[in-house]
């Protein structure tokens, strides 16, 4: 399996700064997301601590680890090097007044060969379109999601609520936090969406199903859904990064004819 990936960070229509923070390492297959919130400018300092140290850190072992490291040794690398970030922000908010309270949303994924590891924090998703049809991967740590758990609002009335961005789980706020981590069987033609929620809020499932399903270049979808975001108000920072899966056809068919087979 071979992998083509995209980022794309924009601040939106309303807002002066942009607090996302978006990195890719694309050597070791690593995305990392991140949605920063805080005063000031503490929310950029949070979401760029998050993705720098992450993608360094955990880079860094799997370049040590090789293509084989297993789904158990990845989890146990991802909860470390993120329980490290957290710390990272923690003292860094406690140590200044002005990064008081910050703390930053994060959703990761490693791609390895038919796999994806994948772990987040908070309401910053990750989607994956299979054929036509668009799945939400990630369960939000919100408020939210949990009104919608307990059955006492529907999704509907959650789309319109004015709590629906109150995380209960963020990086940097506390001193330790847990971070979800689930595998994914990886099939060719997949492509995944990590966002923000600047573009979630902003574009339906319908309207991005109808983008990652269509025939342009990753790269223009990626610019598509921003554009999306922001003609549909573009209320918040918008963040995607969209990888591709594709089985290596071309390598393999040399090889087979290197074989004759």
């Amino acid at each position: 399996m071979i992998y083509e990936f995209c980022t794309r960070t924009d601040p939106g229509r309303a807002r002066g700064n942009n607090e996302d923070s978006v990195a890719l390492d694309e050597a070791t297959c690593l995305g990392v997301l991140a949605d920063g919130m805080g005063g000031y400018n503490a929310g950029e300092i949070a979401s760029g601590m998050a993705t720098a140290f992450i993608k360094s850190e955990l880079g860094r072992w799997l370049v040590q680890a090789g293509r084989h490291a297993s789904p158990r040794e990845v989890r146990r690398a991802m909860e470390i090097c993120v329980d490290n970030a957290n710390r990272s922000i923690f003292n860094a908010a406690n140590s200044n007044p002005q990064y008081s309270g910050m703390g930053t949303t994060l959703v990761l994924g490693v791609f390895q060969e038919g796999r994806l590891m994948l772990g987040h924090i908070g309401d910053s998703r990750c989607y994956r379109i299979r054929g036509s049809e668009l799945t939400q991967i990630t369960r939000d740590h919100s408020l939210m999601q949990e009104q919608i758990d307990a059955g006492l609002i529907t999704p509907e009335q959650a789309a319109t609520s004015a709590n629906k961005n109150l995380v209960t789980r963020a990086l940097g706020v506390e001193d330790a936090v847990l971070l979800e981590v689930n595998e994914h069987k990886v099939e060719s033609g997949d492509i995944y969406m990590m966002c923000s929620d600047g573009l979630s809020d902003m574009v339906d499932d319908e309207g991005v199903a109808k983008i990652l399903g269509s025939d342009a270049s990753l790269e223009q979808k990626g610019a598509q859904l921003i554009d999306a975001a922001n003609a549909n108000g573009g209320r918040d920072n918008i963040s995607v990064l969209l990888a591709l899966a594709n089985t290596d056809s071309k390598k393999r068919g040399l090889i087979s004819r290197l074989l004759g087979k």
